[in-house]
């Protein structure tokens, strides 16, 4: 009555199990058909077909064997139908050759019911009744069963020690398969935490666009098109200078360190980052989640001012550590349309962005001073109501045949005048900087004497 296993050679061991239950069947039908034989008696022609279907019952068990091991992977279901059809079929047969004992009656009714519902619900449970009631209406036209009800325990004796050894042997199997759906939901979860591991690292090597569409199986909806983007790059002035003069060890801990915190103001700007050109940094917005060219452009523009303000913080500490080699970036911002997509072969891609206007963003970092942020007429329109910033005229940039018209980035506008919340200043043996967003009530107090110490030590000192 069980579905068949998988057809292939390297079948499982719980795949076997379904053999074994139909094998049990077929013996407890034949016994009990071998049970209601009179053997003292002659054989009549009523015997004899009893006799005849417990051959039936025993041969059936290495036939369906064999047509199962030899069937193909495309039919397996198909063939599961036809053989629990057919295992229901026999049974109801053997229950009407058996003269409908009572006890053996019960029990394979009962089989068939928990077999049909534990194996297809409602639809396997029409067919095997349908099959049983065909295979009693065939074993009744070639029987003719006495029909009187039996309860000899001697013919319920052998159906009993076989449905009993099959609900047995179902519950070791069900126990077994719980066991296995238990470890295999374990390793799944062991799988799944690795690969939720996998995609957190592959998040920090790819652009949250790319990232998104490789990890949800989308990658073939990134397709090269043209958007209105604002385009970023900044890099360390004279680096390398500096990796001649500094200890490698020293560099690149210098260097993790400064990206990282780049890292961490793209992310808190929703920007993304193209990719790392050494000290070099380029930075997109517009291409994910974009809030429209005027959010993407302000963004940038505020990314780029504090990480200004943070590289001038993190001078302070590097000089802590002693690091006494000053650090000045370079940034340059434009906006304009790009392509943006896959490029490069069939062996190796990059999701990158590519036009003039990417080039001119690049050339407007190497034409800054160090410290300053450089923009574009195009960037300047759209932030020019919130940032403050100073015309630098027309400078001419490589690749480009005309000048181009700069702005010298200041400050955002809430952020000056009588709202200044920062202040820094840098002479020799003196650096300062003051950021009154950051400074908490009760630290105000010890703020305030610590300038006025400094200024006390500083009027009394006699400086020649």
């Amino acid at each position: 009555m069980q579905n068949q296993p998988e057809a292939n050679g390297n079948r499982q061991p719980d795949a076997r199990y379904p053999l074994y239950f139909r094998a049990l069947i077929c013996f407890a039908a034949s016994g009990t058909l071998l049970n209601s034989v009179n053997w003292s008696a002659q054989f009549t022609q009523s015997a004899l077909m009893q006799l005849a279907m417990a051959a039936l019952l025993l041969s059936y068990i290495p036939v369906a064997y064999q047509i199962s091991r030899r069937s193909g992977a495309e039919n397996t279901e198909q063939l599961r139908r036809w053989l629990a059809f057919t295992d229901a079929l026999l049974i109801g047969m053997a229950m009407a050759m058996a003269n409908f004992s009572l006890l053996p009656s019960l029990l394979f009714l009962t089989m068939i019911q928990f077999n049909a519902l534990t194996q297809g619900g409602g639809r396997r449970w029409f067919e095997h009744n349908t099959a049983m009631l065909l295979g009693v209406g065939v074993g009744y036209l070639i029987h003719r069963p006495a029909l009187v009800v039996n309860a000899d325990l001697n013919i319920s004796a052998a159906s009993l020690i076989g449905v009993f050894t099959y609900f047995c042997a179902y519950a070791f199997y069900t126990h077994n398969q719980i066991a296995h759906l238990r470890e295999n939901n374990q390793q799944l979860q062991q799988e799944q935490r690795i690969a939720n591991l996998a995609s957190y690292k592959l998040s920090r090597y790819l652009p949250k666009r790319l990232w998104r569409a490789v990890t949800s199986g989308k990658e073939k909806e990134i397709v090269t098109e043209r958007k209105l983007l604002t385009v970023f790059f900044s890099d360390i002035k004279d680096f390398s200078q500096l990796t001649e003069e500094m200890e490698a060890e020293t560099l690149t801990r210098l260097l993790n360190n400064y990206l990282t915190e780049m890292s961490r103001i793209v992310g808190k700007y929703g920007g993304t980052i193209d990719k790392f050109i050494g000290d070099a940094v380029m930075v997109v917005f517009g291409d994910d989640a974009s809030k429209g060219p005027k959010s993407d452009a302000l963004r940038c523009v505020a990314m780029a001012l504090e990480m200004r303000k943070r590289v001038r913080e993190m001078m302070q500490e590097w000089y802590n550590q002693g690091i006494s080699h000053p650090l000045q970036i370079r940034m340059g911002i434009n906006t304009g349309y790009c392509t943006v997509g896959v490029f490069g072969t069939a062996d190796h891609q990059t999701y990158t962005v590519m036009g003039t206007h990417v080039n001119l963003a690049a050339r407007l970092e190497s034409a800054a001073e160090p410290g300053e942020i450089l923009i574009s007429h195009e960037t300047w329109a759209m932030i020019k109501q919130t940032v403050l910033c100073r015309d630098k005229g027309h400078v001419s940039v490589k690749g480009f045949s005309t000048p181009v018209k700069v702005y010298s980035v200041a400050d955002l506008r809430k952020n000056l005048g009588g709202k200044l919340s920062y202040l820094e200043e840098h002479a020799p043996g003196f650096a300062m900087h003051l950021d009154l967003d950051k400074i908490r009530n009760y630290d105000k107090e010890k703020v305030l004497q610590a300038l006025q110490k400094a200024q006390a030590h500083l009027k009394s000192k006699v400086i020649l």
